[in-house]
């Protein structure tokens, strides 16, 4: 690969000849990384135009290089970098002390301090990751979605991948939306109720900033999604939290003064409880007697292999006042970010206005791309087959907790990719996740969940969506291994 001659510029503050000026700029940008083993410089006349220099002074400027080794020549066709250059030092190698600003002073905001957990990227190369929300490669439609990308890129298709959509989005995805998603969960709704997202997170976060303002409440579950929690105390919003039971979220228990709702009736996250539907009307009620709006995060509703899941919240609304928000990022790949906002035209109008100012819409070729995959029918037939693969999964992880017997917090009544833990009063499963990693085996602690520093540390999260079936038993086995350790540890 060459290396452009416009990342070429003289400091003017370098001390020296022209020719130790341009040995300095070239060396520098080796020993920086920028310039990396086997890339081809400019030619001498070419670079010698650009900085505005001789040609023979940077000639000679090659030629020192190469006697030392940073530079290799070849004949006819000119200078690269060495296979023997220096290597690149692993810290950064700027000059110390450039930065002078009192950032403590000069941020007007912060983002960062949530609870948010790291989680590794690396996670496919440990044996046993029991992760939830990653792709397994095993399972997904390569071909196909392959196939509708090239779709997608051809000529036909050349507006949808080009056009400035501004605050629009595709109408093929739009179309299969409104007359195939939404009427699985029993919700019909027109083209202006709708907004997509990049995936559900940015709804999340779109819906916060339209209805809360800093006098306002949101009554959050808890424990929660923990991006949702990061996402509403940036909003600078009232918070109140509600412990959940199995039955998911207690209306009785919202504080009357809550302005908006976050809930995940279908599979409540991350203790998988379901609200069976004389609660989601109950809460339906409440919410009106309060005026509140309710968000309905239904995440995981396709994932649904034990039996149909119950009618959707937004579905049982007649007021208007429920805001839903799907995603294909669990169902598809969490990398494809496209996700979808469903509610009243006024508040679709300003998440559409907000969202324009932001990043105007997803990209047209993403937005195609998935419209291919999911009105060819490539979409259901992926989700038929992880269905299947996920109802053994969860068969075999279900009969290796009950042969160590491990704690079960929570199930999903109609499937998922997870399971809710508890493990034993005094073990902290952030302690114990690194032990397990120690022995390839990747957990979720359940910490980050709850919400103050006295969360409680012991809860702790398995999802078998991206392990196989005949690795489960042993990976529980060194679960119960560890445990049983930290909890002779802990007496």
């Amino acid at each position: 690969m060459a290396i452009s001659v416009e990342t070429f510029f003289l400091n003017p503050d370098a001390e020296g000849t022209l020719q130790a000026k341009i040995q300095q700029m070239i060396a520098e940008g080796i020993l920086s990384g920028r310039f990396r083993k086997g890339e081809k410089l400019p030619s001498s006349r070419k670079l010698a135009r650009h900085l505005g220099v001789s040609r023979i002074t940077v000639t000679l400027a090659y030629t020192e290089l190469q006697a030392s080794d940073y530079l290799e020549a070849r004949d006819r066709s000119g200078y690269f970098v060495s296979q023997n250059a220096p290597e690149p030092p692993e810290f950064d190698a700027r000059a110390p002390g450039r930065d002078t600003i009192d950032w403590s002073r000069a941020l007007g905001r912060r983002f960062t301090g949530g609870n948010t957990p790291e989680k590794p990227q690396d996670w496919s190369r440990y044996r046993y990751p029991f992760v939830f929300g990653q792709t397994d490669p095993s399972l997904f439609d390569h071909a196909n979605w392959r196939h509708c990308a090239l779709q997608a890129l051809g000529q036909k298709d050349f507006q949808a991948l080009t056009t400035d959509y501004y605050d629009q989005d595709d109408p093929k995805l739009i179309e299969f939306i409104l007359r195939h998603t939404l009427p699985r969960r029993g919700i019909l709704a027109q083209p202006d109720e709708i907004l997509v997202t990049m995936g559900a997170q940015n709804a999340l976060w779109l819906t916060a900033q339209v209805l809360l303002t800093q006098r306002r409440t949101a009554a959050i579950e808890e424990p929660c999604y923990h991006a949702l929690r990061d996402i509403l105390m940036q909003s600078r919003c009232y918070l109140a939290s509600v412990d959940v039971d199995r039955d998911g979220l207690p209306p009785a228990d919202l504080p009357r003064y809550a302005d908006v709702i976050f809930t995940t009736p279908s599979h409540q996250a991350p203790t998988n409880a379901t609200m069976p539907m004389a609660r989601r009307k109950a809460l339906l009620e409440k919410a009106r007697e309060m005026d509140a709006l309710i968000v309905e995060d239904d995440y995981e509703f396709e994932i649904s292999f034990l039996r149909s899941p119950l009618p959707a919240l937004k579905s049982l609304d007649t007021d208007g006042r429920v805001i839903y928000v799907g995603s294909f990022s669990k169902s598809i790949f969490p990398g494809l970010r496209l996700g979808y906002l469903v509610g009243s035209r006024q508040f679709i109008r300003e998440c559409r206005a907000l969202r324009a100012s932001v990043l105007r819409h997803p990209p047209g070729h993403i937005q195609r791309t998935a419209a291919y995959f999911l009105s060819l029918g490539h979409y259901d037939s992926l989700i038929r087959r992880m269905g299947q693969v996920f109802a053994r999964r969860r068969q075999v992880m279900e009969q290796a907790l009950a042969d160590h017997g491990l704690g079960v917090e929570g199930r999903g009544v109609f499937g998922g990719s997870s399971i809710w833990m508890r493990a034993p009063d005094g073990v902290d499963t952030a302690e114990l996740d690194e032990r397990l990693r120690a022995r390839s085996v990747l957990i979720e602690p359940g910490q980050p969940f709850f919400r103050g520093p006295a969360a409680p540390r012991n809860y702790y999260r398995l999802a078998y969506s991206s392990i196989p079936s005949e690795r489960i038993p042993d990976g529980i086995a060194i679960l119960s291994e560890e445990l049983a350790h930290l909890r002779r540890l802990a007496l």
